[in-house]
């Protein structure tokens, strides 16, 4: 791996990626647990307390779920085809569930109920623009969780990250609001990695003003980014739900391990909450503001740092200043 600068591009790019991952894997022990149900806050770490039953007992602490294998998944694709196509990468989501492509230890230990619906109609021989159902409520954050890389590789207008965001989500989550998530996240990891102090707010912009080019529904925009939605964050896994959870965490916290625990400690959907949130985390404060002992204890280098290299190398600061807003 190249050296990387703090506080350089390939910092942020670099903390994007690797605090979406250790998001993930701090977060998968505490799975499915109610926040009254876990560890004191300053208590969640990689390896949970020894009196903590941890969810997926059998996994390795330091190791990515779904979340992370798909959004790597998705990063492999880009890097490979230089473009969104959506094929290549329903491809890749297919052999992540079938052979444990970018898998820790090929080990597919979890796959949300709408994914696993989608990957078999994939199996199937459906076309990846027709295998999940449009249907309001399958609007679960699995593609929220994995759309990251997209923002890290892309240099093209914000209208065209919009569009590639909302393409990568067809293959399980069809829905419009999904897909508007999608959108706002990569425009506010695009702001984040712009260095913009009000990242969220430029993002909102952008959504509103590129709407139409991008084929988002205004009605479900507004819906995405109702700030009453900040008044009810818990965690879950409804993909509005997850995105303010994180901005809630993202708002209140000064350093990538707090923003994280933080979201973490909101318990339920944690794995995916605390990789949304890293991921912005991982890009505001840098690689060498994710704690060395959680970057080390990170399972998986081997899969990760060729991509991240590619991911380096392929990078091209000045577009995210010159892109079209």
């Amino acid at each position: 791996m190249q050296s990387i600068d703090d506080g350089s591009p390939a910092d942020r790019i670099a903390g994007g990626l690797v605090g979406l991952l250790v998001g993930d894997a701090l977060g998968v022990p505490y799975e499915f647990r109610a926040a009254r149900d876990l560890p004191p806050f300053e208590q969640i770490d990689l390896q949970p307390p020894p009196d903590f039953v941890r969810s997926h007992a059998r996994v390795p602490p330091g190791t990515w779920s779904d979340d992370g294998a798909q959004a790597l998944c998705l990063l492999a694709s880009l890097l490979h085809c230089g473009q969104m196509d959506l094929h290549d990468f329903a491809n890749r989501m297919v052999n992540w569930r079938d052979y444990g492509y970018l898998a820790v230890d090929g080990d597919v230990f979890d796959v949300g109920i709408q994914t696993a619906y989608a990957i078999q109609a994939l199996r199937d021989g459906a076309d990846p623009t027709q295998s999940s159902p449009v249907d309001e409520r399958r609007n679960g954050n699995g593609s929220l969780m994995r759309v990251l890389p997209l923002a890290l590789w892309h240099t093209g207008s914000d209208a065209e990250l919009m569009r590639d965001a909302a393409l990568q989500s067809l293959p399980t989550h069809a829905h419009p609001r999904a897909h508007v998530a999608c959108a706002f996240y990569c425009l506010w990891a695009r702001a984040e990695l712009r260095g913009e102090m009000g990242s969220w707010a430029a993002a909102e912009d952008s959504l509103r003003r590129h709407a139409d080019e991008a084929g988002l529904p205004v009605a479900e925009i507004e819906l995405v980014l109702d700030s009453r939605q900040a008044q009810q964050v818990s965690g879950s896994g409804y993909v509005v739900d997850t995105l303010w959870s994180a901005r809630q965490m993202i708002d209140r916290e000064t350093c990538y391990a707090d923003t994280v625990r933080s979201a973490v400690a909101l318990g339920n959907d944690t794995d995916t909450t605390a990789a949304v949130a890293g991921g912005i985390a991982g890009i505001r404060f840098g690689l060498h503001g994710i704690p060395s002992q959680w970057r080390g204890a990170l399972r998986g280098r081997e899969l990760l740092d060729p991509l991240l290299e590619a991911l380096l190398a392929n990078a091209a600061p000045d577009a995210w200043k010159s892109a079209a807003r």
